[in-house]
């Protein structure tokens, strides 16, 4: 049974490999793709997965780090005032091997490592000689984070997983002892701190690669649906219903299914904003009006529908607007026993729109977005020249990924995808010759609307942007390949 969940593995690897990344060493590729399967439920890009690759030698044994609060992947530049008390930390350290086994000293390394990396006093310029660069990035990006939100009260989580193709029902007793010392070793430098470890083998990798995103659901309603034609549909569904429509089963929870809110502009606020305060105070309420009396509601938009009994069956949904509603929803509801989830009874008014055209899907997502204040880069997906600048892309076999992990999902190659923030990032440095502010800013360049209209203006050749993100790929190809050249050999 180990012997064939190797091959199967192997076989999965080589055949993602060439459809996705022929260009990365073997090494490499398993890095990704244990990052990709193991970090599943935050619908992360590829230049996510990369950015939390710690690359080349001295890296403690760390092959990936990733840092989260409230679900979103933290950068350099988060602004982490934005998050408010209590919010929850989580930190995924990974260790990735194409060994058949697991091994004590593994583990044994990040031991060693999270002496150094989680004691606050070790001052990180002095781990440089012990440390790659990467990995102090990452430590420096946690220390600041957890640092600044100390006087609102973070939960902190972190999380160590050690990938391998191995057999986890064969670890040595020795492999977990070792495990249980990372963990005390872990909380003993954070008070009320969690720290969990898990292995993952052949084949749970292979159980993960097979968990296929679906956005083809089925949604239950009550009573009878308002419609004008085969385009449009409105319906009352019961909170319950909605609750199993957004959400999945995942290693044993009801996780919610992030990908079907790609399209939508806005993230999710947190429980303490004031909107989503009164969204969760009316769930929680015994008030005699029905839920949707006093909601907005849920604006889907699909590919093609069609209903059978009280069921509409939709393709490649996604919802455009009701993101903080859904996620209130969800998080009043997975706190609830089964049974009394299968009593909620209140219902919530959704207006579905079936369209297969592009610009009139992204006139829809303006449109239902700018009903309340919102920051003004959170729209440029929807305008014109990104639209531009995906068709170009297209022509030139490259991928403008403007509707995040669209192509990615599509199974087009890693080097060929650029999202909005990458070209930005590309143009800034070649074009306008601001290399420092690109590098300083990453993910908030184009959160100014000054600089936004700089970098993306009709006057600019569409030749150019393909230029700049051909030149950025060419460029970090060739540095990601000295790097490996010059790191020591992986343990295989």
């Amino acid at each position: 049974m180990a012997a064939n969940d190797t091959i199967v593995l192997n076989s999965i690897l080589e055949q993602k490999k060439k459809q996705t990344a022929t260009s990365l060493p073997d090494d490499d590729y398993f890095e990704l793709f244990t990052f990709e399967q193991t970090l599943k439920k935050y619908e992360l890009s590829y230049e996510e997965l990369i950015s939390g690759k710690i690359g080349g030698g001295d890296d403690g044994g760390i092959d990936g780090f990733f840092i989260f609060i409230n679900n979103e992947l933290i950068g350099e530049d988060t602004d982490i005032e934005s998050f408010k008390r209590n919010s929850i930390i989580e930190v995924f350290l990974i260790q990735s091997k194409r060994s058949p086994s697991f091994s004590e000293t593994a583990v044994e390394h990040v031991i060693a490592t999270a002496k150094d990396i989680f004691n606050l006093d070790k001052d990180p310029s002095n781990l440089k000689k012990f440390y790659n660069a990467d990995l102090i990035d990452r430590v420096i990006i946690f220390r600041q984070a957890y640092l600044k939100l100390a006087l609102r009260h973070p939960v902190l989580k972190i999380n160590y997983i050690y990938a391998s193709k191995g057999e986890t029902r064969e670890i040595n007793k020795k492999v977990y002892n070792k495990a249980d010392m990372l963990t005390e070793t872990i909380c003993q430098y954070f008070t009320g701190a969690s720290a969990f470890v898990e292995f993952i083998g052949a084949r749970e990798l292979i159980d993960a690669s097979r968990l296929e995103k679906s956005y083809t659901l089925q949604l239950k309603f009550l009573e009878t649906y308002i419609s004008r034609g085969e385009d449009n549909y409105v319906v009352l569904s019961s909170l319950k219903d909605y609750y199993d429509f957004i959400t999945n089963e995942y290693k044993g929870n009801r996780e919610l299914r992030r990908h079907l809110f790609v399209s939508n502009v806005r993230d999710y606020q947190g429980s303490n904003v004031e909107v989503n305060k009164d969204i969760n105070g009316t769930l929680e309420s015994d008030n005699r009006l029905d839920f949707w009396y006093l909601n907005n509601g849920i604006t889907i938009l699909a590919s093609k529908a069609s209903i059978v009994g009280k069921t509409i069956s939709l393709d490649e949904v996604q919802i455009v607007n009701g993101l903080q509603t859904t996620n209130t929803i969800y998080n009043y509801l997975n706190t609830k026993k089964d049974g009394d989830i299968r009593t909620e009874n209140r219902a919530i008014l959704i207006k579905i729109i079936v369209t297969n055209n592009t610009e009139d899907r992204d006139r829809i997502i303006k449109a239902t977005n700018f009903q309340t204040p919102i920051p003004v880069a959170s729209l440029k997906a929807t305008e014109p020249i990104q639209s531009d600048i995906e068709n170009y892309f297209l022509s030139k076999d490259w991928f403008y990924d403007r509707r995040k992990n669209y192509y990615k999902n599509m199974g087009k190659p890693v080097d060929k995808i650029v999202s909005i923030l990458y070209l930005a990032q590309a143009v800034m440095a070649i074009l306008l010759k601001e290399p420092d502010i690109a590098r300083s800013r990453p993910s908030s360049i184009i959160k100014k609307d000054n600089d936004y209209k700089r970098i993306f203006k009709q006057s600019i050749n569409m030749e150019m942007y393909l230029f700049c993100a051909k030149t950025t790929k060419k460029i970090e190809s060739f540095i990601s390949s000295t790097v490996s050249s010059k790191s020591k050999p992986k343990d295989d």
